[in-house]
Parts: structure tokens; sequence; C-alpha cells
């Protein structure tokens, strides 16, 4: 089963929320939570914000609890682009692009988690 989560209009450019997007994706749950929670990089708390939406979702929406869960899928898309303007020399005027971005999170159960049995060191 699949848990989705949306945050649209984050105001920090694509290019940036993919390098953390991206160290994330595959990751379980609960490891994904405490690197975004150290990762120095500005993008890390809106996605850690909507990692906790994804969860909450799942616990609520699907009584599914947090331990067999997984980052499966996380896109990062292109938002609107807030054109402003800035004087440069002889007259002249450069277009400054804030960039918006759209961010996914596709969480999933990990089957394998329930089923595991961890061997004894004396067991063969």
């Amino acid at each position: 089963m699949e848990i989705i989560a949306k945050s649209k209009y984050i105001h920090i450019s694509p290019r940036k929320v993919r390098l953390v997007a991206n160290l994330i994706k595959g990751m379980e749950v609960a490891h994904a939570e405490t690197e975004l929670a150290h990762h120095p990089k500005h993008a890390s708390l809106p996605i850690a914000k909507l990692l906790h939406s994804a969860i909450a979702n799942a616990k609520h929406n699907f009584s599914i609890e947090e331990q067999g869960l997984y980052i499966q899928d996380i896109a990062v898309g292109a938002g609107p682009v807030l054109k402003r303007t800035r004087a440069r020399a002889f007259g002249r005027a450069a277009m400054i692009r804030k960039r918006m971005s759209h961010i996914s999170i596709v969480l999933a159960e990990n089957k394998a988690a329930g089923n595991v049995k961890f061997k004894n060191q004396n067991e063969k």
C-alpha cells in the first residue's frame, strides 16, 4: 500500500531540494528522520515536515505503524517562478528568478520487516 503526501510552493529552488531528497530516497522512515534532523541544508526542514505528514497519513488513514515504512519514492518538481528585476550598469535591468518547488513523497510498507527473524550466533 502506498501512502502519499505532497507539499507545494516551497520557496527553495528545486535543484537545492533534490540534493536532500536524493539523500533519503529508499531509507527507512526512522533513519530518514534522523538524517534530516542533522543535515545542514535548508531544504531538510520542509522535507522533514512532509515526511512527518506522510507518517501521520499512514497512521490515521491506513492504521499502519511507523516501524514498517520506508521511502519508496520522493519527487521534486518545479513550481512557478517569481520574476524580479535588478538594476545593472548603463540603465539596463537583469532578471532575478525566485524559484519554487513542489515535493511529493511516497511511503510503502516493508513486507519483509515483519517476517525477518534474526538467527542467533549459536544456530546454524
